[in-house]
């Protein structure tokens, strides 16, 4: 699969934003990356705006069918927002129910964990990375408790790299372990075909190839 314009924009906006970035960078599990993406850099309203755009045309890319879109507290509650937001206007028009959930159970006022529409039907959750799967197996419980059904996973990026334990990566685990889908805005693989299609990386390029050839899936 080729890259598609909307992943190429979405790479240039993290480039220009310093969301994505080349060099090295030590991740939590050790190893040593030519890149790192860091969502939580999208803080102001025009970069948030602008990142609604992106997911909601990977909601739409994606092909997963779902009646609300749950973001995990904290970084996914805006995610979520600004998805539903982008979804709502032309060319999807479509009012999609969304909610969140709250680290701590409320005991008075409505009271619960959901905040937003009722967590019901199937449920499309949104995210920034999915590194070891943790915050999205809370949320399959959050959402089983409400006796709704995952339907799927979306994320900024792939990484298509393995875990710790093994040859898969933690997206592939969360696809084998709930029988869902779960899709990225770009993957490596995208990011590595903008680095050729611009012609400037090739030191970066390099090094991106070789960290996938020791980590990739």
């Amino acid at each position: 699969m080729g890259i598609k314009d909307y992943q190429r924009e979405f790479i240039e906006f993290a480039i220009k934003n310093e969301v994505l970035k080349f060099g090295e960078f030590t991740l939590k599990s050790g190893r040593i990356s030519p890149y790192f993406l860091n969502a939580g850099l999208f803080n102001t309203g025009a970069s948030l705006s602008k990142i609604g755009k992106f997911y909601a045309a990977a909601v739409n890319d994606s092909g997963i069918e779902h009646d609300i879109i749950f973001g995990p507290a904290y970084k996914g509650v805006p995610l979520a927002c600004t998805t539903v937001i982008a979804l709502a206007e032309a060319p999807y028009n479509k009012d999609t129910p969304y909610c969140f959930n709250r680290k701590e159970k409320k005991d008075h006022g409505e009271g619960g964990t959901i905040v937003g529409s009722a967590l019901k039907g199937k449920v499309l959750v949104i995210d920034d990375v999915i590194t070891a799967g943790t915050a999205i197996r809370e949320s399959v419980q959050i959402i089983e408790d409400c006796k709704a059904q995952l339907a799927g996973v979306l994320v900024a990026v792939d990484r298509q790299e393995t875990g710790k334990n093994g040859d898969m990566s933690a997206i592939q685990e969360v696809e084998r372990d709930f029988g869902v889908p779960v899709k990225a805005i770009v993957t490596m693989s995208h990011i590595m075909e903008y680095m050729e299609e611009q012609g400037t990386y090739g030191a970066h390029l390099a090094l991106m190839r070789t960290y996938r050839e020791k980590y990739g899936v």
